[in-house]
Order: structure tokens, then sequence, then C-alpha cells
């Protein structure tokens, strides 16, 4: 069995969709402006929308997400996945995946259209260690391991750093991970996160990429979005 997160609970975000609250590091998995806009905003708008702008031929698109979290941003990709008709190979790394008791509670399903919610239950439900067809566009591959224990071959075209904010989990924002982030990324390819931090785009600057500060979601002046040219 996967170690399961310490403690959370469940609460409502400004838009009316869920998030999970960390009383242990008094932290939330998303802005209580509004999960579903952000998450919308930096990872779908920010990034996949982005790339696929710029690929316009592209056939195929590699995603890794740093913090499976909730599943918001692979449920969000999926249907991007469905809508552009475009080969989506989504792998995210979580080391502490949430209970399926609580995951069973999120209302992202419904809130996207009822047609939204047993895809949902799919992509909560799959495997981990293994990849798995959800569709014929999507293939998620949930692994339980830690960023800095995670070894691939391929590179991606996009990465959603979605971990806790620096203050409460701060090794992972530093120049090491971020160097292997670069190291991964293919070239073109776009590190979208929503973090703004000062010394963090720094690390990110020095591991390579090329910084671009965007307007943030609701309730955040600014976001950050790194290029390998």
């Amino acid at each position: 069995m996967p170690a399961q997160n310490p403690e959370v609970q469940l609460i409502t975000t400004s838009d009316g969709s869920h998030s999970l609250y960390v009383p242990a590091l008094n932290e939330t998995y998303h802005s209580s402006h509004g999960a579903l806009q952000e998450s919308q905003h930096v990872f779908i708008k920010a990034g996949l929308s982005a790339w696929l702008t710029e690929h316009p031929e592209a056939k195929e698109v590699r995603i890794l997400e740093v913090g499976f979290g909730t599943g918001l941003n692979a449920l969000l990709s999926l249907r991007e996945a469905q809508t552009q008709s475009i080969q989506m190979l989504y792998t995210s790394l979580e080391p502490y995946p949430i209970e399926a008791t609580t995951a069973a509670e999120l209302n992202y399903g419904q809130l996207l259209g009822t047609e939204w919610e047993a895809p949902f239950g799919e992509l909560l439900n799959a495997a981990w260690q293994e990849p798995v067809a959800l569709s014929t566009y999507f293939t998620l591959h949930k692994q339980l391991i830690k960023l800095e224990n995670f070894v691939s071959e391929s590179e991606y075209d996009l990465i959603f750093f979605d971990a806790f904010a620096p203050n409460k989990q701060a090794e992972l924002w530093e120049q090491g991970p971020l160097q292997a982030c670069f190291d991964m990324t293919a070239t073109g390819g776009l590190l979208v996160t929503y973090c703004a931090q000062g010394q963090f785009k720094r690390n990110l600057q020095a591991a390579g990429y090329n910084i671009e500060r965007l307007p943030g979601p609701p309730g955040k002046k600014e976001m950050t979005r790194g290029r390998r040219s």
C-alpha cells in the first residue's frame, strides 16, 4: 500500500471547487481563491495551451507533473487531450497520495460536467507504477516517488511544477531539483508553476531556463514560466 498523506481536511474555495487543507503544514493544495480557476490558469492556459499554440503540428505532448495531489491538473489535461484530439502521455509524481475516501468527495467532475465524473473516478483509481490508457488520447502514469529519486530516459514538453510552497517544501524549489527538471525538459519545452518567489526564479534561471513572468490567477499577482530554448 502507498504511504498516505498527513491528515487533510476538505475545503471549498471561492470558485466553488474543492481543495484540501493540511493542518500539520498550515497549507492548502490550491489557492483559496479558487482551485479550479488556478489550475486552469497556471497549468492549462499558461502551460498546455501555450505549448500547443507554439507547436500546432504536434501530434503528441509529454507532460511531467510534480505533485499529483487531488488529480485536478490531470483531469483538466485529460479534457484538453479529448477536446484537441492530441495524444498525451502524462506522468505524475506523488509520494504521498490522498486516501480514496477523500478523493471520492472531490467535486471537480461535477463542476466540469457530469460527463467528466466517471473519467475523474477512473483517473483517481488508476493503478500506480504503470501506464494506464484512460482514453484513446490520454495515458496516465502515476508514480509513488519523490522528484529527487525520479530518473527518466524520456524528455518532457511540459513540466507542471505543483509542489507545496517553498516555505513548506523548500527542498523541492532549490537548484538541484530544478536542474533535474531542466535536464528532462525537451528543447522548446516549458515549466509552469504558480510560484513567483524571487529566489526560486533565480534558481530556475541558474538551472538553464529562460524566465517569463506572467500574470497570476485570481488572488495572485504573478506566476512563473520557465522555457528551455
